[in-house]
């Protein structure tokens, strides 16, 4: 084996399969000796992740003491415990001993995230050594190894693809794509991005179908997943605004503190004043000057936040994310889930030249019975059988459920076709009963397409709808074929006209279709083209099926943009806030739905191609510009939160894959999806949605902007208080007055008015029903929820 292969750099992709067998010095059919296997193995290391600095327990209890206003505390308590005041010794301990058993608490499960990381392993694997295949841990496998997959396995280690039959996996933790990637062995070009490398496959992620044989290339920490955890832990957690302000806030009052109670202290021995008084005096007026009841007010307020934030489905993991929420100038929203709606919608159906939209506001999941609305098919046989084509020529079903009345289960693509022709009244077990399934090709890789024969049931109902379709010939058997718009141009001679007629697929004709499919995919629409062949015998062959096809039309589907998405976009905006889209998905999709709900106006985008041509400066300098970054990896997402940050933004970003996770620990809050988010997500995010909304977190931002309004009313109202008892104090000496307070005096006026008073409710004139956009700097705004003529912070 060649050492050097394992540097970083190394582009296995753009290599033959023989030329990188050849440098990992091992045999696709015998793989590698047992001996050797065991030299790598003792060189190399086992293939796991490794724990590098994750803190220990003891460590994370120690930052919990080391805040300025925490030591400003225990400095309080012992002077209180000197003077006799025992009662107010014991309660600030007890603030203080709360506030770290809370913060230790918050920080320990926030170090779970690698142990989340370390779970993604396979435990056996089947592996070919000296000639035969045997199964072993996934821990023993070493690079050179020729590893066998199947649907279902996990994949478990980075390697190069050696043969593929009909293999898809799905890479959507690792990569942020959301459907399952086809694979093949064929070589690419060297700047490919992670998430188009179709002849690698990625530890932790999941063979969806199909099966093939790889050659281990990385295991262990040089895995892609390793490198994320590297990250992880190479990724300090920023303190939040909060915690910033408040150590600032400390420094400021021990400053403050220290030079009146020296100021107090020198001119009453100037004046002749007892100097055991005075001493008491100046630890008094020092004691005074603390406030202890703060750190138990922000604690209350938070938590009080949180459990509001809770009641509209946003889990805190960690208090200060609470206030952190309130003072974000941008949210780096991913678009699958987040969004959208995580599920492939048909949109546009295009036949013989011309397009008919359908409602994607329908039911993903219609009622028994219903078409989900007005039918747009119910009156052109050829759209109809066109839905009908993509529903039969089909291997998702249409089950019922009982939450949801119906769901799919299967490829979402297909899925996405069943249920469209669900909702336009054509069920899948109906047309199944019609025209039962005999025969099929199944899907493959090189060809792009699948074709499934079904005989035509002269007794049974078929659909009135697509009845003149079916009966024109009067065959007994019907070849429905599905697939890629260019692989099904290919086995096409005719295509079926709005007039019900078929007529030859000419150049003209090759056009008008290539350009229909060309308006659709620069929409970021995937598109699927369905084409029939009538046969008057069928004996089970399937060589001459794909072959003379009539081509139907073409069927446009996407993860729809969420309904309320839109608006909570514009709330953003008019709060201040800047929306920006990043994900790994592809950039036309990415744009098109930025474009949709408002995120970009201009279209301008940034791929992860573009952001690895720019240094760290180029960078800062256009990150205000840019609405959209697609096909991104992690390292991209980490630049572009660094980047954002540097111009002094408080950034919220929202992920669900374990390529998310550096991200989600890098940003000033993290929001992890509860729903499709990966343990690994949401172990390493300080908030999760339990919605998957991107209107949740507008709800969210708008609640930790009250919740620091209100610490910030309460800290006025008491350093309000503490200043003018030290005001007294400072004037009453140089007045010649003497001393104002006594030491006692001083405790008794500090008990009293530095408990915490109840947070209050303000109320101010306002426009009804508008957020209003905070003045400079934004993190002092409130959002405001418009009742009648006033604006109440509640």
């Amino acid at each position: 084996m060649n050492k050097d292969l394992r540097g970083e750099g190394w582009t296995w992709h753009t290599s033959e399969v023989a030329e990188v067998l050849r440098a990992l010095g091992t045999d696709a059919g015998s793989g590698l000796g047992e001996e050797e296997a065991a030299r790598r193995f003792e060189e190399l290391g086992p293939n796991e992740l490794e724990d590098r600095g994750t803190r220990s327990p003891w460590a994370i209890l120690w930052d919990q003491f080391t805040s300025t206003m925490i030591a400003i505390l225990i400095v309080a308590a012992l002077a209180s415990a000197l003077l006799g005041d025992y009662e107010d010794s014991i309660a600030i301990a007890v603030i203080v001993v709360l506030n770290a058993a809370l913060g230790f608490v918050q920080e320990y499960r926030a170090e779970r995230a690698m142990a989340a990381l370390q779970q993604l392993s396979a435990p056996r694997v089947k592996v070919r050594r000296e000639g035969h295949v045997q199964e072993i841990s996934a821990t023993e496998l070493v690079p050179g190894d020729v590893v066998l997959l199947e649907a279902g396995n996990l994949v478990p280690a980075d390697g190069r693809l050696v043969e593929g039959a009909n293999l898809r996996v799905q890479e959507a933790a690792l990569t942020g794509e959301s459907e399952p990637v086809g694979k093949d062995p064929a070589p690419l070009e060297e700047d490919a991005p992670l998430g188009e490398r179709a002849d690698m496959v990625y530890s932790s992620t999941l063979v969806a179908m199909g099966r093939g044989l790889f050659v281990v290339t990385e295991t262990g920490m040089s895995t892609e997943l390793g490198k994320i955890a590297s990250m992880i832990q190479a990724t300090d957690r920023e303190q939040t605004p909060l915690q910033r302000r408040l150590n600032q806030v400390g420094r400021v009052l021990a400053l403050a503190a220290l030079a009146i109670v020296g100021v107090v202290f020198t001119l009453g021995l100037l004046r002749g004043e007892d100097l055991e008084v005075m001493f008491l005096t100046a630890v008094s007026l020092a004691v005074a000057a603390v406030p202890e009841g703060l750190p138990a007010v922000v604690t209350i307020a938070l938590a009080l936040g949180a459990h509001r934030m809770l009641r509209r489905r946003a889990l805190i993991r960690k208090l200060p994310a609470v206030e952190t929420l309130g003072s974000v100038t941008v949210i780096c929203s991913d678009k699958t889930g987040t969004l959208t709606e995580n599920r492939m919608t048909v949109t546009v159906l295009d036949v013989a030249g011309h397009s008919v939209e359908l409602d994607v506001e329908k039911p993903a999941a219609p009622e028994p019975g219903s078409g989900g609305g007005p039918s747009k098919v119910s009156g052109d046989p050829t759209l109809a059988m066109l839905l009908a084509g993509g529903a039969l020529c089909n291997d998702a079903l249409l089950e019922r459920d009982e939450e949801d009345g119906f769901r799919t289960i299967g490829d979402p693509t297909e899925g996405a076709l069943v249920v469209a022709a669900a909702q336009e009244g054509m069920k899948k077990p109906e047309l199944e009963a019609a025209l039962p399934r005999v025969g099929e090709v199944p899907f493959d890789s090189g060809r792009k397409r699948m074709t499934t024969v079904h005989r035509v049931v002269s007794d049974s109902k078929i659909p009135d709808v697509i009845e003149p379709v079916l009966k024109s010939e009067g065959t007994p058997y019907i070849a429905i074929s599905k697939g890629a718009m260019d692989s099904l141009m290919e086995i096409s001679s005719e295509v079926w006209t709005g007039d019900g007629q078929a007529e030859p697929l000419d150049e003209e004709w090759q056009e008008r279709i290539s350009a229909a499919n060309a308006r659709l995919a620069g929409k970021g629409i995937r598109v699927l083209a369905v084409g029939l062949r009538r046969l008057w015998s069928f004996d089970g062959a399937g060589e001459e099926l794909e072959d003379g096809l009539t081509f139907f039309g073409m069927v446009g589907m996407i993860d729809p943009a969420r309904p309320e998405a839109r608006d909570a976009v514009e709330t953003c905006k008019r709060a201040g806030i800047r929306p920006v889209m990043i994900t790994g998905d592809h950039p036309l999709t990415a744009s098109y739905i930025a474009t949709e709900l408002g995120i970009a106006e201009d279209g301008r985008i940034l791929t992860g191609r573009d952001l690895a041509g720019l240094s760290s400066e180029e960078l800062v300098n256009i990150v205000e510009e840019v609405p959209v970054y697609a096909r991104v990896s992690p390292e991209h997402k980490l630049t572009i939160i660094e980047a954002m940050q540097g111009n002094g933004h408080i950034v919220a970003m929202t992920g669900d894959g374990v390529n998310d996770a550096p991200a989600l620990r890098k940003a000033d809050i993290g929001v992890a999806m509860g729903v499709t988010g990966t343990d690994v997500s949401k172990e390493a995010a300080d908030m999760v949605l339990t919605d998957d909304n991107f209107a949740t977190i507008v709800a969210a931002v708008e609640q930790g902007r009250v919740i620091y309004d209100n610490i910030r009313k309460f800290i006025k109202y008491l350093l309000t208080s503490n200043s003018a008892e030290i005001l007294v104090m400072l004037v009453g000496p140089f007045l010649g007055l003497g001393l104002p307070l006594l030491p006692l005096q001083i405790l008794w006026i500090n008990l009293v008015t530095d408990g915490p008073p109840a947070l209050a409710l303000s109320a101010e004139p306002a426009e009804q029903g508008i957020m209003r956009r905070p003045p400079h700097p934004p993190d002092e705004g409130v959002f405001a929820r418009g009742l009648g003529r006033h604006v109440v912070w509640v």
